[in-house]
């Protein structure tokens, strides 16, 4: 169960989480116990948020060998206002095409862009992430920033 703290309601998050096309950015720790910062499209539904990669991508491995991330979805133009936190991620085969497809839709507009195609492509092995958030503390500098 995600615990929900800071500045929004469980509400506020997800409508935050839903209407914003802000790449998240995972906090991963490697196999030699160094930090590794990815950032990779989301989707949020049903309190977890979905990512989809290469099957062959670093982040794969390195979530294999250690499930537990950190995350950040923050603006990054004044007002700085957006969500942080810590969960478990799961790696998948299953649905990683079906996600890529949805997110291309949510931060492309469409698929009919060459980089949609490219993502697109039968030759790519995609897989699903999943992470199911342990925490999540929204924060918003709004008030803060106003005359800014």
């Amino acid at each position: 169960m995600t615990e929900f703290r800071g500045a929004w309601s469980e509400e506020e998050i997800e409508s935050f989480l839903h209407e914003t096309t802000i790449p998240i950015r995972i906090a991963t720790r490697r196999s030699d116990g160094s930090l590794w910062p990815v950032t990779v499209w989301y989707r949020y539904r049903d309190g977890y948020f979905e990512c989809a990669t290469q099957a062959r991508a670093d982040l794969v491995a390195i979530l294999r060998n250690d499930p537990g991330v950190g995350f950040d979805v923050s603006t990054n133009d004044v007002p700085y206002r957006g969500i942080r936190g810590s969960g478990v991620a799961t790696v998948s085969r299953d649905g990683g095409r079906d996600v890529l497809r949805e997110l291309v839709q949510r931060y492309l507009g469409g698929t009919e862009s060459s980089l949609a195609r490219y993502l697109l492509s039968d030759d790519r092995d995609e897989v699903r992430i999943r992470i199911d958030p342990r925490e999540i503390y929204s924060w918003d500098y709004t008030e803060r920033m106003r005359g800014v």
